[in-house]
């Protein structure tokens, strides 16, 4: 995987304070975020680069780790393990053939030699050849209420690579799915690593979400609520014609079994819609209107 410098992504310097990176991720992430840059590819790619950057630097254990091995930070538990072998090594009369000693601390220097001379080469002690995963992916995927209602396809960017994924019906806003060996490849030999999507659902104007059921409210005149009728109203898998019950009160709620969200990875399976009653009050009476609701007053 190319070398990606997360603090020159976010325009930091490496002594920037956690309401640094906070300030500065926020403002890039709004200036590259794909609803502001519709089909613009560069800026998604800039967009994901953004929020791995962040979730490396806004973690102060990935960041310690990211400061001490650069692009190489995800073995450092590895690397660790094989320094303190070979200072084991070292004091018991030792040598160490892999080309000098290591002091710790890179400054933002590649690491990829010292990398190699750890783990690759012919020789020398077990464990310079041992297969590493790679490096796992992160991605955010913005999605609206719609999209996440029907299942559909999408291609994202990932590492400058286009990849195509299926996107199930009723993800639900922050959910992480995981595509395997989608991630950067493998040490020695080693397996890929993985790619992680997770799914960030913007807020609907008219349909309310939670969990697997939709809320919505829908206005009545006074009449309609007083006499009864009828009304038709919009779901997101049509309309429906609703019976309005004589003398339907304010902030009433009706409940349309089966017409909420469908459940994840659940063929045919949905949540509940509710629809709340908003009664509309008259205005600009006319006099004789007047007169008919104070008779009614008193009756």
């Amino acid at each position: 995987m190319d070398y990606i410098d997360y603090y020159k992504i976010l325009d930091l310097k490496k002594d920037a304070s956690n309401d640094d990176i906070k300030k500065a991720y926020r403002k890039l992430a709004r200036k590259h975020h794909p609803d502001l840059n519709p089909n613009n590819e560069e800026a998604n790619k800039k967009f994901q680069q953004i929020n791995e950057a962040n979730e490396v630097l806004s973690d102060p254990e990935k960041r310690k780790k990211y400061d001490k091995y650069g692009k190489d930070w995800q073995h450092a538990d590895q690397l660790d393990a094989q320094e303190q072998q070979r200072r084991q090594y070292q004091s018991q009369g030792g040598g160490y053939s892999g080309g000098g000693g290591y002091s710790g601390g890179f400054d933002g220097e590649d690491f990829s030699d010292f990398f190699s001379s750890m783990f690759g080469g012919g020789g020398g002690r077990s464990g310079r050849n041992s297969p590493f995963k790679g490096q796992d992916y992160n991605a955010d995927l913005q999605l609206n209420l719609i999209d996440a209602y029907t299942t559909h396809k999408q291609t994202l960017t990932v590492n400058g690579k286009q990849v195509r994924i299926t996107i199930p019906a009723g993800v639900e806003n922050g959910q992480k799915i995981k595509l395997p060996g989608y991630g950067a490849a493998g040490v020695n030999n080693g397996p890929p690593g993985d790619l992680y999507i997770k799914f960030n659902i913007s807020d609907h104007p008219r349909f309310k979400r939670k969990g697997n059921d939709i809320y919505i409210q829908e206005e009545i005149d006074l009449y309609t609520a007083i006499l009864g009728g009828e009304k038709i109203v919009e779901t997101l898998n049509g309309k429906v014609k609703l019976k309005i019950p004589e003398g339907t009160q304010p902030d009433t709620t009706l409940r349309l079994k089966g017409k909420g969200f469908p459940i994840y990875k659940k063929a045919d399976a949905f949540g509940d819609l509710y629809v709340k009653w908003q009664i509309k009050l008259p205005t600009n009476l006319t006099a004789e209107q007047r007169e008919l609701f104070e008779k009614l007053s008193k009756s």
